[in-house]
């Protein structure tokens, strides 16, 4: 017997979001972030770094290390996507933009993916809105592209995605190809050849990214809602057993590929000791990195809670849980978490049609004072950095990076001066029309959190770069190293290897006794194991160099023949 749906949804609420507008601000999201900004610290200048080694020829296809170091994460393909950039980028492109130009695409993906995911799960049967008696309600094509817009703004909303989504790392191409599974999944009964292109290319990413095991328990997952397709469903009534077949087959293939390149890894490290000792951590990452995508999340499985088996509501619960789960039980916490975002905004899309006034009102009054205070704040230190007023924000920044110096960019200040008008238009238009639109309750949430991301990454860049880049440090050790010849390193981290080889091209080699360099790099808390390593008579201090913002990350520069 069909259960009653908690949609009552009219025409005139499923009005579009215009397709400019929403293409305008996922444009100017993505691009925030990417264009213009240096490597920063530590897994976006690792990644860069092995990239970097790959497209030198510095390094095997198949095994990759920096210095001898392999990468810590065992993913292929996110490596070899920036390293085939890198070389098949013009001069007149930085390699570091090159290597970005694929990540760039595939957050572009994330979020078609997702539109589409949430369009095509809306169009499932039960989760129509309810029919009135006399005519007016939703057209379910409208209501589709309504919810799914939704999606979309959910997505952009969440607290996690922002600086996640902007490395070059396999964190975002793991998320990119988990999007493209969920969109195959969801769309298989309603189309045939892109859904399935979709589904292989990210289940293999996914095995190639690091994440095998994910990908063979999401298709699990499909296998299982399609096997649980409700009579109502015409689309999956008599093919369900066709598509479970298919995903079955490409998840073999998944395993057969992973197999072959040795990627299965076990990550669980956690024991019932360490669960019940770090359960505080966990629930706060959950709860800031997933907001506001959660609550709405919870909302609609307590609303749908009848319609639980339903496409559209056990699917993104199948890939958040396994995320979730992913992120409690290994030690990449937010990494993994950021894997459920897709899915918890396709849940929080399907709470829409289920708000009352009220709570809507709720959730625009916060988005407002919040981002509002969250823009001022920006424009206040960026203001007296400036031109000293107010007076202690720049003190305070000079405090943690004595050396920065603040410059002035037009560019960059038109473009935070507009989204800052953007946002107040925003506001104007969120209050004065178009009230009845399903999705305007993450309209606010949305727009405060992108313009937060703009005004991060166009006022504050120069500040974040300087403190959050490894461009400082490694131009005070080229100072301080004359006719350098190779340089041994010891203790050296993963992000410092790369970051020497990346933005020195250093020709770094591992400490050893019988060396012929006449450098040595190391951390300074380790001097007093050179002894140990070397002759410490041979070896001359040469200087110390520390890196901003990190009063912990200190290098030793030595000379041989002191």
């Amino acid at each position: 017997m069909n259960q009653p749906t908690p949609a009552i949804v009219s025409q005139s609420a499923v009005r579009r979001l215009p397709r400019w507008l929403l293409v305008g601000f996922c444009a100017v999201y993505v691009m925030a972030g990417f264009v213009g900004r240096e490597p920063w610290k530590s897994q976006d200048i690792i990644a860069l770094g092995y990239m970097s080694e790959l497209a030198k020829g510095a390094t095997a296809w198949f095994h990759p290390t920096l210095v001898g170091v392999p990468p810590e994460f065992d993913a292929l393909l996110p490596y070899w996507m920036g390293a085939w950039a890198i070389r098949l980028a013009p001069d007149f492109i930085a390699p570091d933009f090159a290597a970005r130009l694929p990540y760039i695409a595939l957050l572009v993906a994330t979020l078609l993916a997702t539109w589409y995911s949430v369009y095509h799960l809306a169009r499932t049967p039960r989760a129509q809105p309810v029919a009135f008696a006399f005519g007016g309600e939703a057209d379910p094509t409208d209501y589709a592209r309504a919810i799914a817009d939704g999606g979309v703004l959910a997505l952009i909303a969440c607290l996690g995605l922002a600086q996640l989504s902007h490395e070059t790392t396999p964190s975002l191409a793991q998320l990119g190809f988990t999007a493209m599974t969920f969109y195959g999944i969801a769309a298989l009964p309603y189309r045939k050849t892109l859904p399935a292109l979709s589904l292989a290319s990210g289940l293999l990413g996914l095995a190639l990214s690091g994440a095998p095991t994910m990908a063979v328990m999401f298709a699990a997952g499909g296998v299982v809602v399609a096997l649980l397709a409700h009579p109502e469903d015409a689309q999956l009534r008599g093919t369900k057993w066709r598509w479970a077949a298919l995903i079955m087959l490409i998840a073999m293939v998944v395993v057969a590929v992973a197999s072959s390149l040795d990627a299965w890894r076990w990550r669980v490290v956690a024991d019932a000791a360490t669960l019940a000792r770090d359960w505080p951590g966990t629930v706060r990452l959950l709860v800031w990195f997933t907001w506001p995508a959660w609550p709405l999340a919870v909302w609609t499985v307590w609303r749908w809670r009848r319609q639980l088996t339903s496409r559209h509501v056990l699917l993104p619960l199948w890939f958040a849980g396994v995320a979730i789960a992913t992120t409690v039980l290994t030690p990449t916490s937010d990494r993994s978490l950021l894997l459920a975002l897709p899915a918890l905004a396709a849940l929080a899309a399907f709470a829409l049609p289920t708000f009352k006034r009220a709570a809507s009102a709720l959730i625009d009054w916060f988005a407002l004072l919040f981002f509002t205070g969250v823009a001022i704040v920006i424009w206040g230190v960026w203001t007296s950095l400036q031109i000293g007023i107010p007076h202690k924000p720049a003190v305070n920044v000079a405090r943690i990076a004595p050396d920065f110096v603040p410059t002035f960019s037009p560019l960059p200040f038109l473009l935070a001066l507009a989204g800052t008008v953007a946002w107040f238009w925003l506001v104007r238009w969120r209050t004065g029309r178009h009230r009845e639109a399903i999705w305007k309750s993450l309209v606010l949430p949305a727009g405060g959190f992108g313009l937060a991301w703009l005004l991060l990454m166009t006022l504050w860049l120069p500040a974040l770069d300087y403190g959050r880049s490894y461009v400082p440090m490694v131009g005070a050790v080229t100072r301080l190293i004359d006719r350098p010849g190779c340089v041994q390193a010891m203790g050296l981290t993963r992000s410092q290897l790369a970051a020497f080889r990346f933005h020195a091209n250093l020709d770094l080699r591992p400490a050893e006794v019988a060396s012929p360099c006449a450098w040595l790099l190391m951390p300074q808390e380790l001097q007093t194991a050179l002894p140990i390593a070397m002759d410490r008579r041979q070896w001359q201090v040469i200087g110390l160099v520390r890196r901003p913002a990190d009063k912990k990350e200190n290098l030793l520069v030595l000379r041989r023949g002191g």
